[in-house]
């Protein structure tokens, strides 16, 4: 690190106690100090090197304007030799033409090897740089063609065009741009040249135009006698003497009495200049510089020569400068104003937005507000106790029939859990099963019975499903509780009723079951007793009439005690054997069934002991009982048949038994109509066995029950249960 410290120091001392070099530039002037073509090209010159740090500017002026003889050229030769003999430039910039002249002529006398770049160059040609070896500059070219479309433009009621100009080597160079554009505006207007007047002849034809005559001016610096004037002294003179637009080819005649017009311009002359000497400063070779050909002239007008001849510039005329305007704070801050403009109309579009963002979201609010008030009172209108937790179990909300039912106000339940109103180990079992459904984003129907204090127990289905955020995370459960309390004391009130609709049948079936062994009784008494009088009673016949007498009761005390089991109802789900069942049941009604003259027919499809069944034994039983006895009463009722057959089956999750019979079939347009309550075809039924058999096996054990004709020959019952707990 110290080492890195050490050469970034010496590094830094050698950079500031080593400064680039200086450089000389040296600006020769064709013209005199005072002239405002060249004060303006010195001035932009100045501004862009004068003020650089290790850049030294030096101007000579060879005053051309006035002293152009051979003589005089010479002279300034010598003078240009002694005073810089000891000089070595770097750039030498050389303005219009007599100071390119004077270089190219002694370019490798005083100037060799340095760069030339030259500026205000009329006429150029590559003759005019024969002699430099390292040169690059700007074009100046004024443009008539342009001029004359332009005054054309602004007046288009214009009678004559009058172009003064002089006999110099510009004016000659520019008269053949004129000549060569005239023929083009034949017909148009007349145009007018003159050169070779003195300036009381130059008055006399300005003061011939017409009000709808307009005069170019070219340059006038000495007229034919020999006189010599200042570029604003003759212009100046011509204005005086007459009220007709002026026209000029150079932006130095603005503000002393021109239009304007399209512009030569000095200063972006030597801007353009000033940008070729920073790349030759650079570094940069000034023959790889493209030469700027194109003269960067541009649209100037005066504002008060403008107003005077209550002149507007034409609307083609798109893009120009404009001085001596008054001011005007829009156009001083055009662009701020504008800036401004467009920034307030973004606020204003940003705050309109806005606005309306917060009109639509009051809007919205205010619709949610009440969709939330119009839900709440549903909720509360709805009997059913509502409730949702969060994923915590904490209840977040609740209808007014679930805080009744806890005897709590809706806002006392919120935050708490089932751990408030249960027993720990039961709320934590409740708790368990709600984070199995989150886990797995489900739904479940189940029964509960439910605990209150001071309340009598009360049974629901919970209708539980998670919802979710609109993010998609899990958000928690909701519950619907449908209190089915009395629905089910009234469904085991019909399910009790349908069992006494039974007894009949039942007790009829008692009878056939008690007459056998009353029989047997019977023949035992009078055995015993023919025993006795014959006097053959022992003991061992005696403990022999003892036992048989016993095995006929205990045979009718076991029907009366199958009896009994069968009334009394089922008070919670268990796993039971449906083949027991079919035969406890075949008990009590089979010995009917065999002496009615049927044909009972039981097969078991699968090889094994056990037919599970996860539900209510004795409802089950009930139901077994219904079916067959409603396929003996119509075997016995039609008369076609002889025959019920019971069949037993089961798969992996469900026990099946069919009851199939011979006694033909049910008409089509009531079997769909036999589960129905109160539905019945016997003069004596109450419509409430199937009814009640289809609320057993499908509502209170989740099981099917199903009917089908078997063609016209009979009729198939399919009970189909659950084999296990779910």
């Amino acid at each position: 690190m110290k080492k890195i410290l050490f050469f970034l120091c010496l590094f830094a001392t050698f950079v500031f106690a080593n400064p680039s070099p200086p450089k000389d530039i040296l600006l020769i002037q064709s013209y005199h100090k005072g002239y405002k073509w060249s004060d303006a090209i010195s001035s932009v010159i100045e501004q862009n090197f004068s003020e650089k740090e290790n850049i030294f500017l030096s101007t000579v002026y060879m005053d051309t304007k006035r002293n152009d003889t051979s003589s005089y050229l010479q002279t300034f030769y010598a003078y240009y030799k002694e005073r810089f003999k000891h000089y070595k430039f770097d750039v030498v910039i050389v303005a219009d033409n007599a100071a390119l002249d004077f270089v190219r002529e002694h370019y490798h006398e005083l100037f060799e090897a340095i760069p030339v770049v030259f500026l205000g160059i009329n006429n150029f040609e590559p003759s005019l740089i024969l002699n430099i070896d390292l040169v690059s500059g700007v074009v100046e070219n004024v443009d008539i063609e342009k001029n004359i479309d332009l005054i054309l433009a602004n007046q288009p009621r214009l009678d004559k065009i009058l172009i003064i100009n002089e006999r110099t080597t510009t004016g000659e160079a520019i008269k053949h741009q004129i000549d060569a554009i005239l023929p083009r505006y034949e017909g148009k207007t007349t145009i007018e040249y003159i050169d070779s007047m003195d300036m009381e002849e130059i008055e006399q034809k300005t003061r011939e135009l017409s009000p709808n005559s307009a005069i170019l001016w070219v340059l006038l610096y000495k007229d034919k006698t020999g006189k010599f004037f200042t570029y604003k002294e003759n212009l100046q003179q011509i204005r005086k003497i007459t009220n007709i637009p002026i026209y000029g080819l150079w932006d130095f005649y603005l503000d002393d009495g021109i239009v304007g017009g399209f512009l030569t311009s000095a200063t972006a002359q030597a801007q353009a200049a000033s940008k070729i000497v920073k790349q030759i400063l650079a570094g940069k070779n000034p023959n790889q510089i493209p030469i700027i050909e194109t003269s960067p002239n541009r649209y100037i007008f005066d504002y008060k020569e403008l107003l005077e001849h209550r002149l507007k510039i034409a609307p083609e005329i798109k893009y120009y400068e404009m001085i001596n305007k008054p001011f005007s704070f829009y156009e001083e801050y055009k662009h701020y104003i504008w800036l401004f403009a467009a920034l307030l109309s973004a606020i204003s579009m940003v705050v309109l937005f806005l606005t309306q963002n917060v009109r639509m979201r009051r809007q919205s609010e205010l619709a949610l507000k009440n969709q939330l008030e119009f839900i709440r009172v549903l909720l509360d209108t709805i009997p059913n106790p509502i409730y949702y937790t969060n994923v915590k179990g904490e209840y977040i909300g609740t209808n007014q029939s679930f805080a009744t039912l806890y005897d709590q106000s809706k806002e006392e339940i919120l935050g708490k859990t089932v751990f408030d109103f249960f027993p720990h180990d039961w709320a934590t079992e409740r708790r368990k099963n709600d984070l199995d459904l989150l886990a797995n984003k489900g739904a479940e129907t189940f029964e509960l019975t439910l605990h209150f204090p001071k309340k009598r127990p009360r049974v629901f289905v919970l209708n539980k499903a998670v919802y979710s955020n609109i993010d998609g995370s899990v958000g928690g459960i909701v519950c619907v509780m449908d209190d089915i309390t009395e629905r089910t004391q009234h469904q085991q009130f019909l399910i009790q009723q349908s069992k006494l609709t039974e007894m009949g049948e039942m007790i009829a079936g008692v009878a056939h079951q008690w007459n056998e062994p009353l029989v047997e009784l019977s023949a035992i008494m009078q055995d015993m007793e023919f025993c006795f009088n014959q006097g053959e009673m022992d003991q061992p016949k005696m403990k022999a009439f003892v036992h048989d007498s016993i095995v006929q009761i205990q045979y009718m005390s076991q029907t009366l005690k199958d009896f009994r089991n069968f009334l009394k109802p089922s008070t919670k789900k268990t796993l039971f054997c449906a083949k027991k069942a079919l035969l406890e049941v075949l008990e009590i009604i089979g010995r009917q069934i065999f002496y009615a003259h049927i044909e009972l027919k039981v097969e078991y499809r699968k090889d094994t002991k056990s037919y599970p069944v996860y539900g209510y034994e004795n409802e089950f039983k009930q139901v077994l009982l219904n079916i067959i006895n409603n396929a003996k009463n119509k075997l016995l009722k039609t008369r076609k048949g002889e025959r019920i057959q019971i069949a037993l089956d089961q798969d992996a999750s469900s026990t099946k038994l069919i009851v199939s019979d011979d006694g033909g079939s049910i008409p089509e347009k009531i079997i769909g109509f036999i589960f129905d309550p109160y539905f019945t075809t016997s003069k004596n039924g109450t419509g409430l066995g199937l009814y009640m058999a289809k609320m057993i096996i499908e509502d209170k054990m989740g099981g099917s029950i199903r009917v089908h004709n078997l063609g016209t020959q009979g009729v198939e019952f399919t009970l189909s249960v659950p084999n296990n707990v779910a």
